[in-house]
């Protein structure tokens, strides 16, 4: 059956009030970016709904994108029709022996009627066509409440719509309708799924990754940026911004002692993260911790680290067991990737016994002991910053382009 649109359902949108129009608007913006690709569609946001005329264009692959598209609740193909009822019933018809599972399976007919003028009303129109495919097809059974198939039909000014798929959208918020952060994106687990629930809630995200060449790898830098390609689908395109970190990790090495080298590093981390969020025009910043997963995330541990900014600093996964991040980064397409045995620079001098309960004044004096600004305004000079885009590729880079990236 050839599909002439898809009607897409908004999420969390119909809870705004006011704010709807700009929601929708949001909403609009990303499935016109992710689907530019596709020329011919023309798409048309309504209060209530959105219509994807597809113009030719196959519905499945269109269906794909709008997967990963924050925003909708659910969305359905659809055939448009003139006000015919001999084509509705041949098309109806077709369109129910196309779906159905087996040839006993349930159905039901569920009309909504917009155009009061039309001849048939709801109910009509549900006899109608229930008399039609029960007559056609003597195994099938009808069920009011959760039938096999429902054949919605909408009858509308412009013509009369038909559908028997009802599609899970990906929920949650249009990204960019919830202001815009950066992400602290590590090569691990736990970040890149914070990014996705953080791009679900509407965030638009930046990424921000730290580099130490030549302790971490050019592999280790293509890993983050491979990540963030999968995330992409669900933003569109991500900025992604990588900080050489080299110079201050080496500096902490010399001049920390051993158990405050990760605490005064990530101090370090979060006051860069901060000043490029300032210069991005970002209202917050995410990362991946979750309480008490390693020595740098309990709860005295991040009080040290945080005393740097009082900028919001918001943990997606903050409370989530550590196979439920799994669960979900496997869910998102990222694990594989993730556990990938490239060291970034939250693993390299990682030392043995590092404190878990660090005294803030100690981790204050032994930073203040640095020359810290110098080393960290030459680190924002040497950041690049690169839009990724969905099905991007990295791990694959030739040698000599892997060195031009450094």
């Amino acid at each position: 059956m050839e599909y002439t649109e898809i009607m897409v359902r908004y999420g969390e949108l119909s809870t705004k009030g006011k704010n709807r129009r700009n929601f929708i608007g949001r909403l609009t913006g990303n499935v016109v970016k992710a689907l530019k690709n596709y020329p011919d569609l023309s798409i048309h946001p309504k209060r209530d709904r959105m219509h994807i005329e597809l113009n030719g264009t196959p519905a499945k692959p269109v269906m794909a994108i709008l997967d990963k598209i924050f925003g909708i609740q659910n969305y359905s193909p659809a055939i448009k029709l003139p006000k015919d009822m001999t084509v509705v019933h041949q098309t109806a018809l077709e369109l129910v022996k196309e779906t159905l599972p087996a040839p006993n399976a349930s159905f039901k007919v569920n009309t909504r009627r917009s155009d009061h003028t039309f001849a048939l009303d709801t109910n009509q129109m549900n006899l109608d066509l229930g008399n039609l495919i029960t007559d056609a097809l003597p195994d099938i059974q009808v069920k009011m409440k959760h039938p096999d198939v429902t054949l919605r039909v909408e009858v509308r000014r412009d013509g009369i719509y038909l559908s028997t798929e009802t599609i899970k959208g990906a929920g949650g918020l249009p990204v960019g309708s919830a202001g815009k952060a950066v992400l602290m994106l590590s090569g691990g687990i736990d970040s890149p799924v914070a990014s996705y629930l953080a791009l679900k809630r509407g965030v638009d995200i930046e990424m921000v990754h730290f580099f130490s060449p030549p302790y971490t790898s050019i592999d280790a830098l293509n890993k983050a940026k491979e990540l963030t390609a999968k995330l992409a689908p669900y933003a569109g395109s991500i900025t992604f911004i990588e900080v050489p970190f080299t110079e201050i990790q080496e500096e902490v090495k010399s001049h920390v002692p051993e158990g405050y080298l990760m605490t005064v590093q990530r101090r370090f981390m979060l006051r860069l993260a901060d000043r490029i969020r300032a210069q991005r025009g970002g209202l917050a910043i995410f990362n991946g911790e979750s309480v008490g997963q390693v020595a740098s995330q309990t709860l005295e541990s991040m009080t040290a680290i945080n005393d740097v900014t009082t900028t919001p600093i918001l943990r997606p996964v903050v409370t989530m067991d550590k196979t439920e991040i799994i669960a979900l980064a496997e869910k998102i397409g990222t694990f594989d990737l993730s556990i990938m045995p490239f060291e970034d620079c939250c693993t390299i001098f990682a030392p043995p016994r590092p404190k878990t309960k660090p005294n803030l004044d100690r981790a204050r004096q032994y930073e203040a002991a640095l020359d810290g600004e110098p080393m960290m305004d030459r680190a924002l000079a040497g950041m690049k910053i690169t839009t990724i885009h969905p099905n991007d590729e990295f791990m694959n880079v030739h040698a000599d382009e892997a060195a031009a990236l450094l």
